[in-house]
């Protein structure tokens, strides 16, 4: 059975098809990459799964049940946690503290005391990087490691599933490196992944399947390599011009 499934989703703002007819499944073990032009309906794919937005239509299930129109505390206690592309961590906390937060109030298998919640955090820490600088201040915090932390706080939660929304954008090439390390190690903790990104290597990278979405549209699937090949994928990214060139050169 799938971890995550979903099943013609839908979601509109107003008069505007932000996703339409949305359909795929996730394995238990698999990092699936969800990739696609500005404007794709990508974060929103992602605010639908963990409760954010409600469905206009279809249907998705966690474990074969469905989770579609339950509120985001109730989502993420049943073990799916989530980044934001624009981070917000608590300016007046620690960066351990912040990290405990998600102890604290996740998943069922996550809630704990407040002791517990502590040494919880210090070991998430220590897996994205950041055990020696726990003690600091979030305003200390470079705009990486403010990233780390915003996964931290996530996978504080102990989540089945962690969803990850840019997590790499604006770093450079060493921090990409750097962030890829941690996808991996937190993947080998026994965490399903699912990651939206632009940056091309870090799908090639990590990712055992890809989802393209064009226009809030499903537009292909398969491994990452497969994906990035397919002629459709690359006119949604370049323009069917600059395809046509591409194929002749």
């Amino acid at each position: 059975m799938a971890l995550l499934e979903l099943d013609g989703v839908s979601k509109r703002f107003g008069g505007v098809a932000a996703l339409t007819n949305v359909s795929f499944c996730v394995d238990p073990g698999d990092i699936h990459g969800i990739i696609g032009p500005n404007g794709a309906g990508k974060t929103t794919l992602l605010n639908c799964i963990s409760g954010v937005y409600r469905l206009e239509g279809g249907v998705i299930s966690l474990d074969g049940a469905r989770i579609s129109g339950l509120p985001p505390h109730q989502v993420a206690r049943l073990g799916i946690g989530r980044t934001f592309q624009v981070v917000k961590p608590f300016a007046s906390m620690s960066v351990r503290e912040n990290a405990a937060v998600g102890a604290l109030f996740g998943s069922a298998e996550a809630r704990m005391p407040p002791r517990a919640a502590f040494e919880w955090a210090d070991q998430v820490l220590e897996l994205v990087g950041l055990a020696a600088k726990a003690r600091q201040t979030v305003g200390s915090l470079t705009i990486p490691d403010r990233k780390r932390l915003e996964v931290a706080r996530a996978l504080a939660t102990k989540p089945r599933l962690l969803l990850l929304d840019e997590v790499m954008a604006g770093l450079n090439a060493v921090e990409v490196d750097e962030a890829l390390q941690m996808v991996r190690q937190i993947h080998a903790s026994d965490v399903t992944i699912v990651l939206i990104e632009h940056v091309m290597r870090v799908v090639i990278g990590v990712c055992t399947r890809a989802i393209v979405l064009h226009m809030g549209k499903y537009l292909a699937e398969g491994g990452p390599q497969e994906v990035l090949r397919d002629q459709r994928v690359v006119e949604a990214y370049l323009g069917e011009k600059y395809a046509r060139r591409a194929a002749r050169d």
